[in-house]
Order: C-alpha cells, then sequence, then structure tokens
C-alpha cells in the first residue's frame, strides 16, 4: 500500500506527462490543492474505492454518506487508520446524502450504491456542480440514460463511469493489437458477464458461505436489493462490464455507434433449483417466480458494420468468464482457452498460446505503473480506474468514459427488456450525442502515461 503511495510522489517529482487517458497526470496536476471527495455508498465495493482513494496523496475524503452505521464504523475506522481528517457524515435516511452535496468543501463524488438510486444521485450530483463518478450500471431506463446526459450537458459538469474492466491488462493488451491493426478491419465481438452469483443474490449472512437462500429484507449485501432484479426484471442487467472494452475498441460514440441489437431470454431455473437445494423445496423462496432468464443473450449492430454479441449468465453453476472475444479480416482473440490466432504468422488452422501476444503488445500503461496498481483491487484493474477518475477530477476535464458512454452502455438493459418483451423483435439505439458521434474523436488510450 505504501508504495503505491510513495510512487504518487515521486511521479510528480519526474513530471509523468500524459497517460492513456487524455490530460491526465499520475501524482502531477497544475492543480496544487488536494482534491476533496466524498463517497456515496461505503458498502464493499465503496470501501474498495475509500481505500485506493486514502493511498493517495493528492486527495482528502471531506464527507462519507451511507445508511448502515455498520459500514459508516467501517469507513471511519479506514481513514482514521491512514491518519486522514475525520470525515462528515450522512446517512440518516435515504436522501441525506443531497446535504453532503450542498457541502462547499465537496468537489468530486463517488456513488457506489444499488443501482437504482445510480442515476437520480448522479443527476443530483451534476446539479450541485460535483465531479461525478458513478458506479456501473449506471441507468436502468432510456429515461435515466438520457437524465444523465441531459443533465451534463445543462450543467457542464462531467460524469465518469467507473468501469473497471477497461483497464484489465489483456483488454488493454487487446486494444493495442486493434490499435496496431493486428486483426485487420474489425468485424465481430463477444463479450458479457457469466458469473455465477446465486451465493451472493441468495445470502442472508447466517448460514455457511454460499449456502444462505435469503434476499430482500431478510439479505445481507447485494442481496438486499440485487436479487429483486431478478424477480422483476428479464433483461441484461449488468452489460458494461462486456460492452464497455469492446465499445472502446470500436470507437462507439467516437466515429461508430450502437445502432439496433435483439436479444433473447433462456428460461428461469437456476434460482429456484438453488433455493429448493439448499433451503428445501417448502422454503417460502421456493414459490418466488424469477422473471429473469438464466442465460440472456442480445446482438447489436453498430454502424459501422461490426455484430457484437453480449450474454448475461448469473443464475447457474459456471466458472467466471467476460466471454471476450475480438474478431477481425486478419484474426482473432478468444479468452476463453486463451488463445490467439493471426493470419500469416499463426500456424495455418492451429491456435496460439495468446500469452506470449498478450506480452508483447503489453500496454506501456501496466509495463510501467502494474508494479503499483497490485493489490488495489480486481487485480489492479481498480487502481487504474480510480486514478483516472481523480486526475480528470483535478484538472476538470472530460473523464475517458463519460455521460454518453454511461448512457449507451446501459441502455443494453431496457432495450433488451424490450427486446425480450416482443419476441426478440429489434430495438433501435437512441443516438445519445445527437449526431456528434461522426466528429468526435477517439481517445488516445495508447499513451504510457495520462
Amino acid at each position: 500500500m505504501n508504495s503505491r503511495r510513495n510512487f504518487i510522489k515521486k511521479s510528480a517529482i519526474v513530471g509523468a506527462g500524459i497517460s492513456v487517458l487524455p490530460n491526465l497526470t499520475y501524482g502531477y496536476s497544475r492543480k496544487k490543492n488536494k482534491l476533496k471527495v466524498a463517497l456515496i455508498g461505503v458498502g464493499l465495493r465503496g470501501t474498495n474505492h475509500l481505500s485506493n482513494l486514502l493511498n493517495r496523496d493528492d486527495v482528502v475524503i471531506t464527507a462519507i454518506c451511507d445508511i448502515d452505521p455498520r459500514r459508516i464504523k467501517i469507513a471511519e475506522k479506514l481513514i482514521s487508520d491512514k491518519n486522514f481528517p475525520k470525515a462528515k457524515v450522512f446517512g440518516k435516511n435515504d436522501y441525506d446524502y443531497r446535504n453532503l452535496l450542498a457541502l462547499k468543501d465537496v468537489e468530486a463524488v463517488v456513488i457506489s450504491t444499488p443501482w437504482l438510486w445510480h442515476t437520480r444521485m448522479a443527476v443530483d450530483a451534476m446539479n450541485a456542480g460535483k465531479y461525478t463518478g458513478l458506479e456501473v450500471s449506471a441507468a436502468n431506463t432510456l429515461e435515466e440514460c438520457w437524465d444523465l446526459v441531459n443533465t451534463h450537458e445543462r450543467t457542464g459538469s462531467h460524469l465518469m463511469l467507473l468501469e473497471n474492466v477497461n483497464y484489465r491488462r489483456d483488454i488493454l493488451a487487446v486494444l493495442n493489437m486493434v490499435k496496431q491493426n493486428v486483426f485487420g478491419e474489425l468485424i465481430h465481438f463477444r463479450c458479457g458477464y457469466q458469473h455465477d452469483l446465486r451465493f451472493v443474490m441468495l445470502n442472508d449472512g447466517k448460514t455457511a458461505y454460499g449456502k444462505g437462500v435469503e434476499f430482500g429484507e431478510k439479505g445481507i449485501s447485494e442481496a438486499a436489493w440485487r436479487t429483486q432484479h431478478s424477480v422483476s426484471r428479464n433483461a441484461d442487467v449488468y452489460p458494461t462490464h462486456g460492452a464497455g472494452p469492446i465499445a472502446v475498441m470500436c470507437d462507439i460514440n467516437r466515429g461508430n455507434r450502437f445502432v439496433s441489437m435483439t436479444s433473447h431470454a433462456t428460461k428461469s431455473r437456476g434460482m429456484h433449483n438453488y433455493i429448493v437445494e439448499h433451503g428445501g423445496k417448502d422454503h417460502p423462496n421456493a414459490k418466488v417466480n424469477f422473471k429473469m432468464g438464466d442465460v440472456i443473450t442480445s446482438t447489436i449492430e453498430t454502424a459501422n458494420g461490426e455484430t457484437i454479441i453480449v450474454t448475461h449468465d448469473v443464475h447457474l453453476p459456471r466458472p467466471y468468464s467476460l466471454g471476450f472475444r475480438v474478431q477481425g479480416s486478419k484474426g482473432l482473440w478468444e479468452v476463453d482457452g486463451n488463445r490467439m490466432y493471426i493470419e500469416g504468422v499463426s500456424k495455418s488452422h492451429q491456435w496460439d498460446k495468446a500469452d506470449e501476444w498478450l506480452k508483447k503488445y503489453d500496454h506501456p500503461l501496466w509495463k510501467k505503473y502494474g508494479e503499483y496498481a497490485q493489490g488495489a483491487g480486481h487485480g489492479g484493474m481498480d487502481y487504474f480506474v480510480m486514478n483516472a477518475f481523480v486526475e480528470s477530477a483535478k484538472e476538470n476535464i472530460a473523464p475517458p468514459m463519460d455521460a454518453y458512454d454511461a448512457a449507451a452502455w446501459s441502455a443494453i438493459t431496457p432495450l433488451s427488456e424490450l427486446s425480450i418483451e416482443n419476441n426478440g423483435e429489434p430495438q433501435d439505439f437512441p443516438d445519445f450525442t445527437r449526431g456528434n458521434w461522426i466528429k468526435r474523436e477517439p481517445y488516445n488510450w495508447m499513451k504510457d502515461t495520462y
């Protein structure tokens, strides 16, 4: 932990330049004062962000908010242990966060709350003039997607979507290959969120780990709120871990855009079977009708003629995978199987192990700063995404993943719901940039400093 903190000091001395995300500097800013940051939501995700912020010398935590007093105590101890000044505390009711946003000594805010609160809190934060970092997914409905864009445009306040997978080491290496035309012209992508979450979504906190079958008022952590989405919605409710990295590779909102999408859902069996297995067939939750299909598959068409298959699969037993595939006219990479094929380089009709390719094209950011990111969470991704947020906020510049990205990537949820309801009928994506995608320049993600 101390090594990352000391590194930020040293990088200021040597004057680190511009990084993968435009106009950002590691530990260096023209602004001399420390960035005053508040956190709304200090559950597991918010606490992770807090820990990474506390390892920096260029921020001060001025306020925290959570309606769970147990989480406030944990956050306060983290702040105290790092010898940071005591933060102001909010959380007496669901809307006490608005009193936090009224503070003059809050310049930037990180929102890590249940999904239904994301857009309303982000809109309130932008209206209050705060630089806003928002956890994924950003919005639940098309109206909320437009709320994020319209509020950003009306207020001039910036919103950054905190999509950490965009900074995963293999993702940035493959992005490097894309930018160097190793795959040729881009044709097709696959991605998704494939993660057995039954023990997370059904958890009472009392039984053995992974054996609980409670949710809602009797559930703990994400089981208290996330599971209700599976009861009430038949949609891909968590698309951005997969769609975000792919969107960057094919320049969505910056020379390209999502045009239309079709979605289909399987029957729902996984959650019910899990409840019966661990709680018994007579458990009250065994009678719950889970509306969400166990596997939801969406196919997106882009303006430039690529297709993207996005999969949501969290109710069935399986190993974790985001299912990435990047395919062009000269070859492809598939994360499952750790394999690569490049025409004219790989042996004909034989896969290469991807390791050597990923090492060869390792992103400059990871080669230069990877050792300092270890331990920051999710294999180091969380270090880079929070650094990008802080440095963008210090300069008050447009972030790498902005309100238009938050809207376009999150729109997959309501559009998939509409398509499934209508037997796979194609749904048109709104153009959240209002035509400006044609002239917006892609971010330069390939520099070694921000």
